[in-house]
């Protein structure tokens, strides 16, 4: 597919709405955003309601998970999840934005060896302290970072705590370095180059990112590209997307009678005797539906958290 050409045909764009609840594992292509790419496959599978769940930058391609209707009421859990990314940084090129989207601002001479890299990648790991870039869509008195950082100004951001939780070096090779990092939500990758162009002495930017897992999902699950879609038939399109409780599977399931389940989707709370802990549960109903996320408040005492949207009480 070529970039900015991924907009269905008019004659689809007029297709009428329909409503579908699933999670479809998309591999974003490089060149659109991830709202542009969520437009694309919304009207692909004609649905009235899609989001996604976590920007990926026109520059990066990857696992971009596209949840569809009641789905989209979950999709915080992977807002909040940890993802995984192979990136390639440039050494000796630092540009404005971290990227090479950005304009150069400075070239070095490389000397790192791969033993270089091995001592300054330690630094990153585990818990770690990260200044968002000023090309960003971080919120400053209403506005986004960017947004300053295109009218030339520089404001002061406070240092985040994020989590590196493996970083490793795939190849090494003629001033291009290839990593795997998985780490928490708001961790910014372009710093993440930058801060290691710096210790190394010759500076780096983001050259290329792709994304390959968030959360429990896994690019290699069955991520389908646009160009994938396009080739499809409407069936084999709604077949691609997993179901709304995918997004939820890590949580401790929890099976409902009758009554339970009429009490939950009416509002009401239940006693539950038999769990002892706090939390949250993803709850089915007697049939094995799944109806929504429930929450344990107090030892034994259970309430609705979120439901799907067929419950009387959504």
């Amino acid at each position: 597919m070529t970039p900015g050409t991924d907009l269905p045909s008019p004659a689809l764009q007029k297709q009428p709405r329909r409503r579908i609840d699933g999670v479809l594992l998309l591999d974003k292509p490089l060149g659109i955003s991830s709202q542009t790419a969520v437009t694309t496959v919304k009207r692909l599978l004609q649905a009235a309601k899609a989001g996604h769940t976590g920007t990926l930058d026109p520059l990066a391609s990857g696992l971009l998970p596209v949840c569809f209707g009641d789905a989209t009421k979950f999709s915080q859990m992977l807002l909040d999840s940890d993802k995984t990314y192979v990136a390639t940084l440039r050494l000796g090129v630092t540009t404005t934005t971290g990227d090479l989207e950005g304009e150069i601002t400075a070239q070095a001479a490389v000397h790192a060896t791969r033993d270089d890299i091995e001592q300054v990648l330690p630094r990153y790991r585990g818990d770690i302290m990260q200044t968002p870039p000023m090309y960003s869509a971080l919120k400053h008195m209403g506005r986004p970072l960017y947004s300053y950082a295109r009218a030339g100004e520089e404001l002061t951001r406070q240092p985040r705590p994020v989590t590196i939780f493996s970083l490793d070096v795939l190849e090494f090779e003629g001033g291009e370095l290839r990593i795997a990092v998985r780490c928490s939500k708001g961790t910014y990758i372009r710093v993440l180059a930058e801060d290691i162009g710096r210790d190394l002495g010759c500076g780096a930017c983001l050259s290329a990112l792709r994304r390959t897992t968030v959360g429990e999902f896994r690019l290699e699950q069955g991520g389908v590209t646009v160009d994938d879609l396009q080739r499809m038939t409407p069936a084999q399109r709604e077949a691609r997307l997993l179901p709304v409780d995918a997004l939820v599977l890590p949580l401790p399931r929890l099976d409902l009678g009758p009554d339970q389940a009429r009490h939950i989707l009416s509002g009401r709370g239940i006693e539950w005797a038999d769990v002892l802990a706090v939390g949250l549960a993803r709850a089915y109903g007697p049939a094995q539906e799944f109806i929504g996320i429930v929450e344990f408040q107090a030892p034994g005492r259970m309430v609705a958290r979120r439901l799907l949207a067929q419950s009387p009480a959504a």
